[in-house]
């Protein structure tokens, strides 16, 4: 089976997560797409983050009625800060059925190059790139790469810190996330 991770801190999830996500699982040759939610992204201050159990929660509530789209939380028992090298290694041995490759962002794919060990991610790994802006100029050398697939997914602007932003500003951000996640967010009053 060929699998996506989409990897985030899901801080929280929204719909444009979801966009992506099932996108990749419907319009590439994926057959599956793992959210998988990190503990600690080492260019992110922990203290922005709320608990991991409540963000995987988030995303299990988000994915489930989405067949194609799995919660992850596989990072969890990995030792932090963890990098995505590491990740990979350690799916390929639980997972030895599985081929893993990874989704992105095109912003990603320009600072991909400054990844642990990215030559040995893109040698035995595939990446799924998808637009952030709707034009683009400069488009990283990677690109040209037979590993790295341009899927033109739907652009969405929504970011996870203009919800958390909004919701301490008492606006309404119920049409920017999943029902049940916003559900289970609004329920334990998080970011308030």
């Amino acid at each position: 089976m060929k699998i996506g991770l989409f990897f985030g801190s899901f801080n929280p999830i929204h719909i444009g997560h979801l966009i992506i996500a099932n996108h990749m699982a419907e319009y590439s040759d994926l057959d599956e797409v793992w959210l998988v939610v990190t503990p600690h992204n080492p260019f992110k201050k922990k203290r922005t983050l709320l608990e991991d159990h409540h963000r995987f929660q988030l995303v299990v509530q988000a994915t489930e009625d989405y067949p194609k789209i799995k919660p992850s939380n596989i990072e969890f028992g990995l030792p932090q800060p963890n990098y995505t090298i590491n990740t990979l290694v350690y799916l390929q041995e639980k997972y030895p059925q599985h081929d893993f490759h990874l989704i992105m962002g095109l912003d990603n794919l320009k600072s991909f190059p400054k990844w642990k060990n990215y030559e040995k991610i893109i040698e035995h790994h595939e990446l799924y790139v998808y637009p952030r802006v709707s034009e683009v100029t400069d488009l990283p050398e990677l690109m040209a790469h037979q590993k790295v697939h341009y899927i033109k997914a739907p652009i969405v602007e929504i970011s996870s810190t203009f919800i958390r932003n909004a919701i301490k500003e008492r606006k309404n951000v119920r049409a920017l996330m999943p029902d049940k996640a916003w559900a289970y967010l609004d329920e334990m009053n998080f970011y308030k």
